[in-house]
């Protein structure tokens, strides 16, 4: 009984010893390798300059450069209009529909007399514009007064966009200016509007100038109430020498400039230069 039980404590002697070395080996071994591979590879790296980096060249290239500024408004009809009933009444009748056109002074809907013990004939509710219907609000049988809309008119031949430009770019804007609108119904297609109206004051709080752009719309692809993007052309420069933004460096002075090939190709050195024009995009 008792030599089997120091047999089986000898075996788990020697496996704990063989644990024990196994541990000791691998503690020197990782040591071997800090020492000698590490050192090695900071050696290596001490030898390399931290002032050196790696530079990709560029082509300088003739472009057409364009400094925009884009904005984002609602569109809304150059003409929009609610139309009331002269009288108070029962509305007997519409007789257009929504999307329907309309010119100015066309009968849209008629009104019954509100008098008892009277009977008359029904009153016109006429358009006071020419353009489309853009709503119908009320139903046949509805009480109505005069201040009970009854359609709204809408003229969307030409459009208008207003939108805020902040003060800084108020020297860069003038009537008649261009800009080109995108809206999202469409999005490969672009729409040509013009500035027509410029606010005489800045607005205190925002430091923005209101601006009005109108577009037409004979295609009647742009609707009354559309949000658009307004892409504003405020400076454009053609056939000139220029590198993309990201070749362009500003010391900590506030310098720019960039960097060139040395003589023999084999380094970039320093260019001081002079940025005269930059384009939105790259």
């Amino acid at each position: 009984m008792n030599k089997k039980i120091i047999k089986r404590d000898t075996k788990e002697g020697k496996i704990v010893t063989l644990l024990v070395w196994l541990l000791i080996l691998g503690i020197v071994a990782y040591s071997a390798y800090i020492f000698f591979v590490k050192k090695d590879e900071s050696l290596v790296l001490n030898d390399v300059s931290k002032d050196v980096f790696i530079v990709k060249t560029e082509t300088v290239q003739k472009r057409d450069l364009k400094h925009q500024l884009i904005t984002s408004g609602s569109i809304k009809a150059l003409e929009e209009a609610v139309i009331y009933p002269r009288i108070n009444g029962k509305l007997k009748r519409n007789l257009l529909r929504e999307g329907d056109n309309v010119r100015k002074d066309q009968t849209i809907a008629l009104i019954d007399r509100d008098e008892v013990g009277a009977k008359y004939e029904p009153v016109l509710v006429p358009s006071t514009l020419t353009g489309v219907v853009a709503k119908i609000y009320r139903d046949p049988g509805e009480n109505v007064t005069i201040q009970t809309p009854i359609a709204s008119v809408v003229n969307q031949s030409v459009l208008r966009i207003k939108v805020d430009v902040p003060e800084r770019y108020v020297g860069e804007i003038y009537k008649g200016q261009l800009a080109n609108l995108s809206v999202d119904a469409y999005p490969d297609q672009q729409f040509e509007a013009k500035l027509d109206v410029i606010s005489p004051v800045v607005d205190s709080l925002s430091r923005s100038v209101a601006v009005e752009f109108r577009a037409a719309n004979s295609k009647n692809l742009l609707k009354s109430g559309m949000f658009a993007r307004v892409d504003i052309s405020l400076k454009e420069v053609k056939n000139v020498l220029s590198v993309s933004k990201k070749s362009i460096y500003e010391d900590e002075d506030g310098k720019n400039y960039v960097l060139v090939p040395s003589e023999d190709k084999t380094t970039a050195v320093r260019k001081d230069v002079t940025v005269k024009f930059k384009n939105n995009n790259n």
